[in-house]
Formats: structure tokens, C-alpha cells, sequence
């Protein structure tokens, strides 16, 4: 049985595998679409995927957009 991930817009998640700057191990979600875009908390920096490969990589959810404000 596959685990369904929850996640928004605004969210802070952390991925599989570290951003090769070594700066932040936690990305926050911009875009959501068929695509997803997510930015580097450390150097700013965007990187897009698709759906399915976002959902193979990421590890977990860490901050919800709510817990944030």
C-alpha cells in the first residue's frame, strides 16, 4: 500500500539528497502544478520536477505554511 504525501504550496520540506551547496538541508515549495518548483532555503536557489519525481525524492514535510506565520 502506497503512503499518499501531503503537501501545499508554502510548505518547508526536506529532500532525499542535500542541495550540493551545503548551505540548507530544507527547500520550501513556490510552484505547484503539474510540475513542482521548490527553492533551496540556504542559496536561494529553484530547481523544478515533475509530480511523480518530486514524490520519489522528497524525504519528509517539515514546516506546514500555517506553522510558519
Amino acid at each position: 500500500m502506497e503512503v499518499e504525501l501531503k503537501y501545499d504550496l508554502g510548505d518547508i520540506v526536506q529532500m532525499k539528497k542535500p542541495h550540493p551547496c551545503r548551505q540548507s538541508l530544507e527547500w520550501e515549495i513556490i510552484r505547484m502544478g503539474a510540475d513542482i518548483r521548490i527553492k533551496c532555503l540556504g542559496c536561494g536557489t529553484s530547481v523544478m520536477f515533475d509530480r511523480s519525481e518530486f514524490e520519489r525524492k522528497m524525504k519528509k514535510v517539515i514546516r506546514r505554511k500555517e506553522d510558519v506565520v
